[in-house]
């Protein structure tokens, strides 16, 4: 019996979400019998009823692509903006699931996207969910779509920073995305020869940081690389920190909540600027012109690695073979070289960071890489 899958995109755009969309597509039409709707923007599309056949026309000449042919948003369906307003729109997306005789939706995104899916399923819905992000930070899957093809690309800007901090003698910070999760500054920063890598899990003393540096330039070594994640801290801000979510949990009455949230906002907000800052204060340090470079956005476009279009692929065609098997309430992740379906309450409202004994941190300190601490 023919069973009708939904699939939307939600969150942040990565490369691999074209071939992920191919790879259930194909091997829901090739191999089993079923027919694919997509969903335009994520949940907004959910809620609007905008949709798409993904069938064979659809989806042809979609692997190489970046980005995502369905689009995609951050909308919540708890809490979506509806003419100025933010309204819980969960039952209308409820409505649509049923209006089409979905047997099941699948959802492929980030954290928040594995939160807003398994809310869906506390509704009713049958849910999967593929892991997509190229902070590499979901739980329980080993690596996320995305996460190759940026790793790749902040790699290579490393690369060519290089030429230009050796020209001019220069110390150049070099911003990474990653959110809370150091794994894209740090893989990057070992895989381009940074000589300096800060991340968010361990927090850092701008004394050590310019020490390194200070000691490469006594080493006759005139340049320094530097690759921040944007969600490093200083040990100073990150006891700050601490403190205010410490805070924040004790505080009993709502009032109470509120302010400690306000304070918690404008703590974030100074660390968006927390990079131009660690620049000024290691040039006033070392003695030593700096530079900032912020990769933004450029992390995440143009063309899916190999790698990234594999690992769709894979996921794509597992997700296919799952639904097949009735399963649901499950994010098919990677683990080791298979596909396993994980529980998605084993998942949401968790974050992947890196231990502070991986491989990757191990072998930084070993090659002489400085940590900040």
């Amino acid at each position: 019996m023919t069973k009708y899958v939904g699939v939307l995109t939600a969150g942040g755009d990565t490369p691999g979400l074209n071939a992920a969309l191919r790879g259930l597509g194909k091997s829901a039409s090739s191999t089993f019998d079923m027919q694919l709707t997509g969903f335009y923007d994520g949940f907004r599309g959910l809620m609007q009823d905008r949709t798409i056949a993904l069938n064979e026309a659809a989806l042809s000449g979609v692997l190489t692509l970046g980005g995502t042919i369905l689009g995609t948003s951050r909308d919540k369906p708890q809490s979506m903006e509806i003419g100025g307003k933010l309204l819980d729109m969960t039952d209308a997306m409820v409505d649509t699931y049923h209006r089409h005789h979905l047997d099941v939706l699948v959802c492929v995104g980030g954290g928040g996207t594995q939160k807003n899916a398994y809310r869906l399923l506390q509704k009713g819905l049958n849910i999967l969910t593929m892991p997509k992000t190229i902070d590499n930070d979901i739980a329980m899957t080993d690596t996320s779509i995305g996460f190759d093809t940026a790793l790749g690309i902040a790699t290579e800007a490393i690369d060519r920073l290089h030429s230009t901090a050796h020209s001019h003698h220069r110390i150049i910070v070099v911003e990474l995305m990653g959110h809370n999760a150091g794994w894209l500054a740090l893989g990057s920063g070992v895989a381009g020869g940074a000589d300096v890598i800060l991340i968010p899990e361990i927090p850092y003393d701008i004394n050590k940081v310019a020490e390194a540096i200070r000691a490469r330039s006594r080493g006759g070594k005139r340049f320094s690389i530097v690759a921040v994640s944007e969600g490093a801290m200083s040990m100073e801000d990150a006891a700050v920190y601490k403190k205010l979510l410490e805070e924040r949990e004790n505080a009993k009455k709502k009032e109470e909540k509120e302010k400690v949230d306000a304070r918690i906002l404008e703590f974030q907000l100074q660390q968006t600027s927390s990079t131009m800052r660690l620049a000024t204060q290691l040039e006033q340090l070392t003695g030593l012109e700096s530079r900032v470079t912020i990769l933004g956005y450029v992390q995440r476009g143009g063309t899916p690695s190999a790698v990234d279009r594999l690992l769709a692929t894979e996921l794509g065609a597992a997700t296919a073979a799952l639904i097949n098997d009735g399963a649901s309430g499950v994010m098919v992740a990677r683990c080791g070289s298979k596909t396993i379906p994980v529980p998605l309450e084993q998942v949401v409202g968790k974050r992947r960071t890196v231990p502070l004994d991986h491989t990757w941190i191990v072998t930084a300190r070993r090659v002489g890489t400085a940590l900040g601490d």
